[in-house]
């Protein structure tokens, strides 16, 4: 079998493989790299020494089966025996459903995630998105510390369980998109520091020195990285990549390595015949981002979109601390911009930032789709002090009101695990870091966070102490009884309204028509024939919708159609979708 690693500044390489190590010679086509042959099979651990040093894990290791900082194991893809058929979903008309493996099930592993997949193809979600599934330290976390960006986290199952689990969702219809972090590895298990300029010293970043894609040797840590990507959309058939913080990602080429990589992505996906996907995690509302490359952007298919979701929160909850402030003004006509237009700050003035930020989306070139909308994200849960979500906030029908907007809206919809149900388990920021140091430093410095923002000290979970993680799995009970079974019928009836009418998955972004009133809270807008109004006052609403012929489709609440004026009653803290009678 033939071995290679990149190490340019090495003078030996040496190649350890089931106990036998090898001299590794020079790549003379290929500057830095070094090569050699070994005997070796599916499971053989091997690592590289550079320098008479220690043995070190592969920079493209396939498989860590000790973690991060162990030998790395070969991997025979071709050994797996696919079942499902599959062709690939694409992101136009998508439900996307966001999923911590970990945490999914009380398990914790792929293969009891993947028992529980016939509950999502029941909901009507088309696409399963799983944070980071590369080696940690530890059993339990987030995933966004991970290494190894070849590899899959042993716990979970590994590359076998990986597998399994996207050859089930496939099975039942369902896609799988996977999140990805190339703007920073580690810190703990990092070793690719030793074998070249991953990062680079030129650009700084909250994890410090940046990974390395404008400096010398970026040609490399460039390829590394798309061809890391192409891996798990090839090896794996996973269908879409989540590209976590892109504006993180420090790059001066000419060349933008996100544009790079969309172009190899889009470049598999004609050769495999399956449609492939990146989206984009940004904090710039930058609408390159997502413009095709033929019309000068990045190329990348969907983005985030944050802003909907604040000035949703603002307007359901009442908050405007830190970058809610912008969105609280006005939460309503916060949302009803974002309806419009996608973007909240276009240009705009952020408090938050001390600076105008963002720019306009050209609603007649960028289809609504490529903007995702949300009401709750592991983000906008797990960075809260106590992980609360959205139901322990507000009440269940200010969730149907975020669920009717959320499903309804222009924008790819994404749903956070058990938001379905309104879960009331939290989702908390947890970690299992083996280094001493390191785990009192996140217990602190999450601590030293939330206390300068009012929090008590004992009110901030430990994210060390494993029972943070254990209250954060989901309660598979709460489904099969109130008040969850109801919210979860309610996500359900939208899900499938979406799915049968056309004017719900219109991509045109210009034809949404919104209607407000930001004293009484209530909002209503209008996609071709289909008509969505919210009511967030406790109180009941009347609202002119001017169609005096409407069929209700969904109501939180019972609700009456329009009468002959074309004014809807609609109750307090009350959702409904309806259709325009021709």
């Amino acid at each position: 079998m033939q071995f290679e690693v990149w190490a340019p500044q090495a003078d030996e390489v040496t190649l350890r493989c089931d106990g036998v190590t090898r001299a590794l010679a020079r790549d003379p086509e290929r500057e830095g790299w070094w090569r050699g042959e070994a005997d070796a099979r599916d499971g053989s651990r091997y690592g590289f020494a550079l320098d008479g040093g220690p043995v070190l894990p592969d920079p493209r290791s396939r498989r860590q089966p000790d973690g991060p900082d162990g030998q790395s194991a070969v991997v025979d893809h071709d050994r797996f025996a696919w079942r499902a058929a599959w062709d690939g979903r694409p992101l136009p008309g998508a439900v996307l459903y966001e999923l911590h493996v970990g945490t999914y099930t009380r398990e914790g592993t792929f293969d009891a995630a993947a028992e529980r997949l016939e509950h999502l193809a029941g909901l009507g979600v088309t696409h399963v998105e799983l944070m980071p599934v590369c080696p940690f330290p530890g059993r339990h976390g987030w995933g966004y510390e991970g290494v190894s960006l070849w590899a899959v986290h042993e716990p979970y199952g590994g590359p076998e369980g990986l597998k399994r689990f996207v050859d089930r969702a496939h099975s039942l219809g369902l896609g799988v998109v996977l999140d990805v972090v190339h703007n920073h590895l580690g810190p703990s298990g990092n070793h690719l520091p030793r074998f070249g300029p991953y990062f680079t010293d030129t650009h700084h970043t909250p994890w410090g020195a940046a990974v390395n894609l404008d400096a010398p040797g970026s040609d490399e840590v460039r390829s590394y990285l798309v061809q890391s990507a192409l891996a798990w959309l090839r090896d794996y058939r996973i269908d879409g990549l989540r590209l976590d913080a892109v504006h993180a990602l420090a790059d001066t080429r000419a060349l933008p390595f996100l544009e790079e990589l969309a172009a190899a992505v889009d470049a598999l996906s004609a050769d495999t015949g399956r449609p492939l996907f990146l989206i984009a995690e940004s904090d710039r509302n930058d609408p390159r981002y997502v413009t095709s490359r033929a019309d000068g952007g990045l190329g990348l298919h969907a983005q985030w979109n944050d802003d909907f979701h604040h000035a949703l929160h603002t307007a359901l909850t009442g908050e405007s601390q830190g970058y809610y402030a912008d969105f609280a003004r006005a939460p309503l006509a916060a949302v009803a911009k974002t309806l419009r237009g996608g973007f909240f700050h276009d240009g705009t003035y952020s408090s938050f930032r001390g600076r105008r930020h963002g720019r306009p989306l050209d609603r007649t070139r960028i289809a609504g789709h490529r903007l995702l909308g949300y009401s709750q994200t592991h983000d906008q849960i797990g960075n809260r002090a106590r992980g609360d979500r959205l139901a322990a906030l507000v009440s269940p029908g200010l969730l149907a009101c975020a669920a009717a907007l959320t499903l309804t809206a222009p924008f790819t919809p994404m749903l956070f695990m058990g938001e379905e149900w309104a879960a009331g388990t939290p989702w908390q920021f947890f970690t299992d870091h083996t280094d001493a140091d390191l785990a009192r430093a996140v217990r602190e410095g999450r601590r030293r966070e939330f206390t300068a923002h009012g929090w008590a000290a004992a009110d901030v979970p430990d994210p060390q102490d494993p029972a943070t993680r254990d209250r954060s799995c989901l309660d598979w009970s709460e489904p099969r009884r109130e008040p969850h079974a109801r919210v979860l019928a309610w996500y359900r009836q939208l899900v499938a309204l979406r799915h049968a009418q056309p004017d719900l998955t219109d991509p045109d972004l210009a034809d949404t028509k919104v209607v407000f009133d930001e004293d009484r809270r209530w909002l209503a807008f209008r996609r071709g024939d289909v008509l969505v109004a919210v009511n967030l006052a406790g109180e009941p609403a009347a609202i002119a919708l001017g169609v005096p012929h409407a069929r209700v489709l969904a109501a939180w609440d019972p609700v009456g159609a329009p009468g002959a004026d074309g004014v809807l009653h609609l109750p307090g803290e009350c959702a409904a979708v309806l259709l325009q009678q021709h």
